[in-house]
């Protein structure tokens, strides 16, 4: 792993961690609370990120004592804002608080002539005895408005003390394109990326270099980020190692500097340190799309269109059966914003497809099979609207099921096969192998995937069927591609006189384990 610059002596920054480094720099320098923005504390966003753990948001203006010239940043990630076509929000991590933190942007990589001025998010965990140092995080935050379609822009993030503007740290410029202008002026196609449950090690940086190659204009991230929370049940006695997400952050940059990354919420990523509902940590470390009924609370239900494609990021953790932490949490009202909004998106000009993502998967047949909850509240809202494609996380394999519509089967889609969302019903993708530990399917329930393809028979499985956590057995016919590997999901969308979706899933060495298209009106 690279050591930052951050003013501890190089041999000894070679041996400490992540969190090790911030904690020789409060000891050093002195401890500072958590610095939030005005807007934060007043509307209760942080709640818990107080320096004493017992839940109330306490705010301080005070830099670190640290010269800025020694404090560098890392982490950076991309995301857009409601519009793509105008907005980009640029978030980056630094190791202690820093004074008037900023964007520098411009058209060409040696004229960054645009300032614009960025805030400080920060976030402490409380210590535990025995278990884990208390920890002060500090994430930083622009948002860029007004920018110009289709065009590609340089950027830079420093504060005072460092300029990235100055020869020396030229070589950490990176660029972003923002989405074209809509609808396009003639025929063209445009590929994102999708995968959940990636953490860190080799194999997670691995779906990044594989995401790399694949150029895509965003990745959708379905959630179960870097297990932080290594439980997942959103409660305060699961293990949390906060200092995991300066590793994942840094892990990713490579990709998220560039390539917006649009994340959702899964189990893992409920956080009970933070807030009631544990998304405290999530609206520090991330700027996304607010989707109008409640960001505080469900930071991980937005929508945005790109070209052709309108996409809804949801929060399955609402309405999860399985693990039911912040089952029914917003009381209702994502689930009616879901409605509202997918109806406003198949009643928009220049909308070919609706693809939706979220963690909790609704078909699978892996060791956390399907989540009843999710089929209860939503499917019945897909099926209405036409969705196109569902993608989730979750179960840490790839599976794909047949072309569905009310539970059951309404056209078998092998692979290269073609499904029409308004004839035959809808697709889900279970896209969980972003690097995580793997898991296996049901005994008797064999892989068949592309090249490895098995006659086609039902698959014994359950369903989470009730609140309380009871399971039904079913026995399934609609699990159509099985793989037990690492992967990630390429998906190409072509718009024109014949608008589709182009479908694969490739195995971490590049290989092809599956593929198909979505056509309407095929």
């Amino acid at each position: 792993m690279e050591t930052p610059d951050v003013g501890i002596p190089p041999r000894l920054a070679r041996r400490m961690s992540m969190p090790e480094q911030y904690e020789y720099l409060r000891t050093t320098f002195g401890r500072r609370r958590a610095l939030v923005t005005a807007g934060a504390v007043a509307g209760g966003l942080l709640t818990g990120c107080a320096g004493d753990g017992t839940g109330t948001t306490k705010a301080s203006p005070s830099a670190s004592a640290t010269p800025g010239s020694a404090l560098s940043p890392f982490g950076r990630h991309l995301a857009f804002g409601a519009d793509p076509r105008t907005q980009m929000r640029i978030s980056w991590q630094v190791p202690a608080a820093v004074r008037a933190p900023y964007v520098r942007i411009g058209l060409r990589p040696d004229d960054l002539g645009r300032k614009i001025a960025a805030e400080v998010r920060a976030l402490h965990t409380p210590g535990v005895s025995g278990v884990r140092l208390a920890l002060d995080q500090f994430y930083v935050h622009a948002a860029l408005d007004r920018l110009t379609p289709g065009t590609t822009y340089y950027y830079g993030v420093g504060h005072d003390g460092h300029d990235p503007a100055a020869p020396a740290h030229r070589s950490a410029i990176a660029h972003f394109r923002t989405a074209p202008a809509t609808p396009p002026s003639a025929p063209s196609s445009f590929t994102f990326t999708a995968f959940g449950d990636q953490g860190v090690g080799d194999t997670a940086a691995s779906s990044d270099h594989l995401m790399l190659k694949q150029k895509p204009a965003f990745h959708l991230h379905a959630g179960d980020l870097c297990y932080a929370d290594g439980t997942g049940h959103g409660k305060k006695t699961d293990g949390y190692d906060p200092g995991f997400w300066d590793l994942f952050l840094k892990q990713n940059e490579q990709v998220a500097r560039t390539v917006p990354w649009m994340v959702t919420t899964g189990n893992h990523d409920m956080e009970a340190w933070y807030s009631p509902e544990g998304y405290g940590g999530q609206l520090a470390r991330w700027s996304l799309p607010d989707s109008g009924f409640d960001a505080r609370s469900t930071p991980g239900a937005y929508t945005f269109t790109y070209g052709n494609v309108g996409v809804v990021a949801l929060d399955a953790n609402d309405v999860s059966y399985e693990i039911t932490a912040n089952l029914g949490h917003s009381g209702g009202r994502q689930t009616a914003w879901l409605e509202r909004t997918l109806k406003k998106l198949r009643a928009a000009d220049g909308i070919d497809f609706v693809v939706v993502f979220f963690h909790h998967c609704a078909y699978s047949t892996s060791a956390h099979a399907s989540d009843g909850g999710v089929r209860r509240e939503w499917l019945p809202l897909f099926d209405d609207h036409r969705v196109d494609l569902v993608i989730n996380g979750h179960n840490h394999v790839y599976e794909r099921t047949d072309a569905l519509r009310g539970g059951a089967v309404g056209r078998a889609v092998p692979i290269g096969g073609t499904a029409d969302p308004v004839r035959d019903g809808i697709v889900y993708v279970t896209a969980g192998g972003g690097g995580r530990d793997l898991y296996g399917f049901r005994p008797g329930s064999k892989e068949t995937y592309e090249g490895h393809e098995r006659a086609h028979k039902p698959v014994d499985s359950f369903v989470w069927a009730t609140k309380s956590g009871q399971v039904k057995n079913e026995t399934v016919d609609w699990s159509r591609v099985r793989y037990r590997g690492f992967s990630l999901l390429r998906v190409e969308a072509e718009s024109g006189a014949h608008p589709r979706l182009n479908v694969s899933a490739l195995a971490h060495d590049g290989t092809r384990v599956d593929h198909f298209e979505v056509k309407r009106g095929a």
